[in-house]
Parts: structure tokens; sequence; C-alpha cells
């Protein structure tokens, strides 16, 4: 059986710290947590965390990008579940506004010159 893959954007390894707090489909707010992403792309990240999320929740998140912060909003796209309590999610980027579009884009031009080192 073949593969197709599905992304439109190219997905780079980089281990972030971020913040992020869910919400349900009522924008109620449901946890909150810590967490760590496992790639970046343009739109979307893996993240890992020690709380288990929900598919298509709402996700705010405050990622450290080199030596800034930024925030994004998500919705979770698909989950698993690993070993010793962690879990990751699949998370794409909605309602981005141009200023962190260009900064990501940015971050992703330093990580693919970084990956061909």
């Amino acid at each position: 059986m073949s593969y197709i893959e599905k992304r439109k954007k190219l997905r780079y390894s980089s281990l972030n710290l971020l913040y992020f707090v869910c919400y349900d489909k009522n924008n109620n707010k449901i946890t909150q947590g810590m967490g760590r992403t496992l790639n970046v792309s343009e739109g979307g990240i893996l993240l890992e965390t020690h709380v288990p999320l929900d598919k298509d929740m709402t996700v705010s998140l405050t990622m450290a990008l080199e030596d800034d912060l930024m925030d994004f909003k998500g919705k979770v796209t698909h989950l698993k579940k690993c070993g010793g309590g962690k879990f990751e999610f699949g998370m794409e980027f909605v309602e981005m506004d141009e200023k962190r579009r260009l900064y990501l884009k940015q971050y992703m031009i330093i990580r693919e010159d970084e990956e061909e080192l």
C-alpha cells in the first residue's frame, strides 16, 4: 500500500517549548499545560504533551521560536498516545495574521539552512 502525503507545507524538526490553553467548541477553557514542538511548518506543528487533548479542540499557544515568544491559534487534527505518559498532536494553524506568517516563514528558512549543514 502506498502512502499519499497530504501536507501542503514542508515540516522541519524543531524542539521548541510552548504553553497552551485548549477550548471546546463553545469557547470554554478545557485544559492548559506545557509541551514542546517536535516539528514545525508554515501550516502547523506536531507537539508533544503530558496532557491528553481531543481532536478538533481549539488551541491557543505561546511558542518559543529562537529568542522570541509567538502566539498562535490552531485546531488539533490528529493525535497519538505514546509511551511514558506522553501524547503527540498534529495542529493546523488558524487565524494567522501576516506578521506571524512572515516570522514563521523566516524561521522555516533558518531551519532549512540548518538541516542542509
